[in-house]
């Protein structure tokens, strides 16, 4: 494969702001891989936008299951043997209007599992192909819900905790990853999505195109930062 053709990986890439994120980085140039854990949606997802003549690809890919995560990056390993941008997109919303101790345990597990440990298995399992070429840029799909300043607020505990662990993750590995490797997290805001319903304010396209820049950073690019809108907001 030419060295002048980028890879991207998205997860939960099959509906919402992650559909839209792999449509966007196709039609910037990059070779995407979706990847998703539902195959039958994930298939779907990359037809329709293999009918536009996008550069797609697909690997079924659970977040909460390792050993999915460990074949999907063996799969893309030896295709590609590279890749450049991975899109952390995958998360869950299970929250009730409950407080976080009196909620069942299982709501804040099942949370924690899929937007931290999900997103942390899967950077861990790919990075070291980033590291191989010296070359990366990790985003992480985070919220305003995780910052510091939120958690004096009740409301939402178990999906603020995860994304709060999330932007701590970004931090750490921000801290520790060497050569021109780069990890930022972004809050797309309130996005009509399955997730954020239908009377939110921004489209997945304009929750995409907030995200994307930071796809493309160059050397001197932001590490370890949190950002909305393009703009630099506080832990």
């Amino acid at each position: 494969m030419s060295k002048d053709i980028k890879v991207a990986l998205v997860t939960g890439g099959n509906r919402g702001i992650g559909y839209e994120l792999v449509k966007q980085l196709a039609l910037n140039g990059f070779k995407v891989i979706l990847a998703s854990r539902n195959p039958k949606m994930g298939h779907e997802a990359v037809q329709k936008l293999k009918e536009s003549n996008l550069d797609v690809s697909f690997v079924v890919m659970d977040v909460d299951n390792q050993e999915s995560i460990r074949q999907a990056m063996v799969t893309i390993d030896e295709q590609y043997e590279r890749l450049d941008v991975l899109i952390n997109n995958a998360g869950v919303y299970l929250d009730e209007n409950k407080k976080l101790v009196a909620m069942d345990p299982s709501v804040l597990e099942k949370t924690m599992g899929t937007n931290f440990f999900g997103a942390y298995h899967v950077i861990r399992s790919f990075i070291p192909i980033m590291e191989k070429q010296g070359y990366g840029r990790i985003i992480n799909v985070s919220s305003e819900y995780g910052a510091l300043s939120e958690m004096s607020y009740q409301g939402v505990g178990a999906y603020k905790l995860s994304k709060l662990v999330l932007n701590g993750l970004t931090q750490l590995i921000a801290a520790e990853i060497n050569g021109d490797i780069k990890i930022n997290a972004v809050d797309p805001g309130w996005v009509s999505s399955d997730m954020g319903g239908p009377s939110a304010p921004k489209t997945p396209k304009q929750a995409a195109e907030s995200i994307l820049w930071l796809a493309t950073i160059g050397p001197e690019g932001p590490n370890g930062e949190f950002f909305r809108d393009g703009k630099h907001i506080d832990w």
